[in-house]
């Protein structure tokens, strides 16, 4: 399989919103214990949250991504700082509390992988109202526009919804990766052109237990039919991804490799299909490149996210 073509004369426009991002940092420690002090290594940070991880990822595939996102307080600065070392053309919309810091940590005695999120700052109306304003006044507007991650405390659960009219009214198609009400609000009553939901956030969508494959994807089909989703990728982990759409479904196998760090893998797989469907290719071949770019991910430490050349290599081996 060839990998994605660069069309750069055709390369449409994609910006990613975050509304509760973080600063990531990543640390190593020999073991994990209660009651004792952990002498961990030097720690690293990363700018983080869903769509600024995917920003960050489609950089790293050799696309160019705007990421608008709420930050605030000295977390903020540094979330900044960190965009701006990357690269990535960003767009912060300044709130007045604290941005949220993660911290993610690596047992080198287990390799178990320790991973602790914060809630994030409190928006006030007039804050996210504004976030809103502010993806609405882009230029040059998206063409793709993703929309990932959790909300912060104070943004209402219609959220993702109003989102989901925004993309509308810019000539967009949103793809969504997210959970909980405000995720289920958007697809089931607005409709987006892409999800991405792993098998307990597809469950949550449908209200009720999908107990194995058939269910799944029979539910999958339920929302292509209504037409409130032209595509459903379902992640199965190390398992691949089902795709649902509406000429049937595929089953893709994901690439075997060393998992050093989980942190990033699904921001990673939503930022290979979008970028390759942005290049002009298929919906099939946009799944499985995103399938390889979040093998990829899983094989750097941190939220190191993916690297390009690893990714053309799964892709292709997953061709042959």
């Amino acid at each position: 399989m060839a990998p994605v073509q660069e069309i750069t004369e055709i390369m449409k426009h994609i910006a990613t919103i975050t509304v509760n991002p973080a600063v990531d940092k990543s640390t190593q420690v020999q073991s994990v214990t209660s009651e004792r002090k952990l002498r961990c290594d030097k720690p690293t940070y990363d700018a983080g949250g869903g769509g600024i991880n995917v920003a960050r990822a489609i950089f790293r595939l050799g696309g160019d991504a705007a990421a608008v996102y709420a930050v605030g307080g000295l977390p903020g600065e540094m979330l900044k700082k960190l965009l701006d070392e990357e690269g990535i053309r960003h767009h912060p919309f300044q709130v007045e509390d604290a941005t949220r810091q993660n911290l993610t940590v690596y047992e080198k005695e287990s390799g178990e992988q320790y991973r602790f999120g914060m809630p994030g700052p409190h928006l006030q109306p007039g804050e996210w109202s504004g976030f809103l304003d502010q993806v609405g006044q882009l230029d040059p507007r998206p063409d793709f526009l993703v929309a990932s991650g959790s909300l912060p405390p104070g943004v209402p659960s219609d959220f993702y919804r109003k989102v989901a009219q925004l993309s509308r009214d810019l000539g967009a198609r949103l793809i969504m990766d997210s959970s909980g009400e405000a995720f289920r609000t958007a697809v089931r009553k607005e409709g987006v052109f892409l999800i991405k939901p792993n098998l307990r956030e597809l469950e949550a969508l449908a209200g009720r237990p999908l107990e194995n494959e058939e269910a799944q994807v029979n539910f999958a089909k339920e929302l292509v039919g209504e037409s409130s989703v032209e595509a459903v990728v379902i992640s199965l982990g190390a398992a691949g991804a089902a795709f649902v759409h509406r000429e049937g479904y595929q089953y893709f196998r994901a690439p075997t490799v060393k998992i050093r760090s989980k942190v990033g893998a699904g921001d990673s797989m939503v930022a290979g299909m979008v970028l390759a469907i942005s290049r002009g290719s298929s919906l099939s071949d946009a799944v499985q490149f995103g399938i390889a770019a979040g093998a990829a991910a899983v094989m750097n430490p941190g939220n190191s996210l993916c690297c390009k050349e690893d990714v053309e290599k799964l892709y292709d081996e997953m061709g042959s």
